[in-house]
């Protein structure tokens, strides 16, 4: 058997991984230290600042990748990974060879499909959430790339994608607007000095700074 459909595997598995870390970095990441070394000349974080304007596309184009990804994985490890087990278990027992090969079939859908979900999905989305800056940082460049190549069609998924929220009378964003409006701040401030983790001049003080 040839190793490459295992060896096309795992790379189809880190690629994955890297388009669900793009999806969670982006919508997770603050800001203000990134537009501080885009002013700086930070190019990595000048492309990320880019992707954030246009969030809406970005985020079409990181499921663009898993989907694309996940096909691939689907196509050749499955088969692939069911082809070394049931290689491996011919010398070990003795059974007709559709048991042999649904057992094979079996334990290679559950392989693919933990390493999947470990790899594939939880820990990239895990170190997103948890290093949002770095982990933008890291992808920026390359998954910009990605999607200046698949452009136009991610364009028109988007497309699709915000005409069916107009038709349930939902407008679409392009970002995530990360800021909170003055009676937002205005609750959140009363709250915390209900609860004690505000003195009476730090509770007026704020409340008078923002009207």
């Amino acid at each position: 058997m040839s190793p490459w459909p295992l060896l096309i595997s795992l790379v189809l598995l880190i690629a994955n991984g890297f388009f669900v870390g793009a999806e969670f970095a982006l919508t997770a990441v603050r800001r203000t230290k990134l537009a501080q070394l885009e002013a700086d000349g930070n190019k990595r974080a000048k492309a990320a600042m880019k992707s954030i304007r246009e969030l809406s596309l970005m985020l079409a184009g990181a499921q663009l990748g898993i989907t694309m990804m996940s096909f691939g994985l689907g196509y050749l490890a499955e088969p692939a990974v069911a082809d070394v087990i049931e290689r491996a278990l011919l010398g070990i027992v003795d059974i007709p060879d559709a048991i042999l090969h649904s057992i094979s079939f079996t334990v290679a859908l559950a392989i693919v499909v933990f390493l999947h979900m470990v790899v594939g999905e939880m820990a990239p989305k895990n170190i997103a959430i948890a290093e949002p800056e770095r982990s933008t940082l890291a992808i920026a460049i390359p998954f910009r790339l990605f999607v200046n190549v698949f452009r136009p069609f991610i364009y028109l998924m988007n497309s699709a994608a915000n005409a069916t929220l107009r038709l349930l009378r939902v407008e679409p964003v392009d970002e995530i607007n990360p800021s909170h409006s003055a009676q937002e701040l205005g609750a959140m401030i009363a709250e915390s000095a209900r609860e004690g983790l505000l003195e009476t001049f730090e509770h007026k003080l704020l409340s008078g700074a923002i009207g």
